[in-house]
């Protein structure tokens, strides 16, 4: 998506028409060789994806397994190097920095991630203080007194009293104080970019909402950019500035979350919300209405349209992948698909009152 005027962001600001912290385009990335005439190979993770985030925005990925949105993340961070397409992160083209300039972007602490288990991605004989001041100690931009107020700060940040937490560990942890504590963690070098990477599906209901909580209040009080990769759909539903949905390695859809989860214009984003009880969408879609009828066409491997073979609604057009075009009547949400928004009108309406 692209904007007429840009310009920098204040802290606890959220303008729609702030310039990006990151910008992604056409991004492509394989975790094999490509074949012969089968473009990426079997192993693309990410096919010509493109996402915008802005400072203070929080955005979710939604998708199933495997459709490429932890790559996205890897390929932010310089874990993994794309084979086409381009990231930007606050202009800074990635795909230039190699060697030194890779490593100290890195250090710097700009992009952070928070993963999905706590418990294994934090180093059990470290200290709390140790951990929260390890991205400091790296970046070494501040003295030790520094850092050390710097820890602190971002524990109380996170809702954790320092004075009980500093010398404990993370087994001696709850599950929710251990979210927090990689939350303060990432937050310690206070990165412009944060991914959280599926960061309440351990957690229980309560420290689910707290932690989804820290992260709204976060992004207003340090004008984070923030990323979440999540499979539960209404955890977004009540943070999430815009959503973009992945399949099979594709951005397929992409717009605000009222209105992606609510009116979805791709199929497949319909049926998701359609499995999904908690999420409230206006036709009110069941996965019935949505899956293809048996004895349906069947489609090559490979060339079509990536969930055609899943769609009731493919026809002739889908023989070829769709590109990302931004629906007409909808200049803020985009859709990969040939019967963007059209396959409602084939779908018979449910009764008023919810009975079939």
């Amino acid at each position: 998506m692209t904007t007429t005027q840009e310009r920098p962001v204040r802290p606890g600001e959220r303008p729609a028409q702030a310039a990006p912290v990151l910008r992604v385009t056409d991004l492509s990335v394989s975790y094999a060789p490509p074949k012969k005439g089968v473009g990426l190979g079997t192993g693309a993770a990410l096919t010509d994806a493109g996402l915008e985030v802005r400072p203070g925005e929080i955005v979710g990925i939604v998708g199933e397994t495997g459709s490429g949105k932890t790559t996205l993340a890897r390929a932010t961070v310089g874990l993994v190097r794309p084979v086409a397409g381009r990231i930007e992160v606050n202009g800074q083209d990635m795909g230039s920095l190699r060697g030194r300039a890779l490593r100290d972007f890195r250090r710097s602490g700009q992009v952070q991630l928070v993963f999905q288990d706590p418990l294994r991605s934090l180093d059990p004989d470290l200290t709390v203080a140790e951990l929260v001041r390890e991205p400091l100690d790296v970046a070494g931009t501040l003295s030790r007194a520094e850092r050390h107020e710097r820890v602190v700060e971002s524990l109380r940040l996170v809702g954790l009293d320092p004075d009980a937490m500093l010398g404990r560990r993370p087994r001696q942890l709850s599950g929710g104080q251990r979210q927090r504590i990689s939350l303060a963690r990432a937050i310690s070098t206070r990165p412009q970019l944060l991914f959280c990477d599926e960061p309440v599906s351990a957690l229980d209901v309560s420290n689910r909402n707290l932690v989804l909580g820290l992260l709204d209040r976060l992004r207003t009080e340090l004008g984070l950019a923030v990323v979440i990769i999540a499979h539960d759909l209404s955890s977004l539903a009540g943070i999430a500035d815009r959503v973009a949905v992945f399949y099979r390695s594709r951005v397929v859809e992409q717009g605000p979350t009222q209105d992606v989860l609510g009116r979805p214009a791709h199929p497949y984003t319909g049926l998701l919300t359609a499995s999904a009880p908690s999420v409230t969408h206006v036709d009110r879609l069941r996965p019935e209405q949505l899956r293809p009828e048996p004895g349906a066409r069947s489609w090559p491997a490979h060339g079509v349209c990536v969930f055609a073979p899943r769609c009731r609604f493919a026809h002739d057009a889908c023989a070829e992948q769709p590109r990302s075009q931004v629906l007409a009547d909808e200049p803020a949400r985009e859709a990969a698909c040939h019967v963007a928004g059209t396959w409602r009108a084939q779908i018979e309406t449910p009764d008023p009152k919810g009975t079939p």
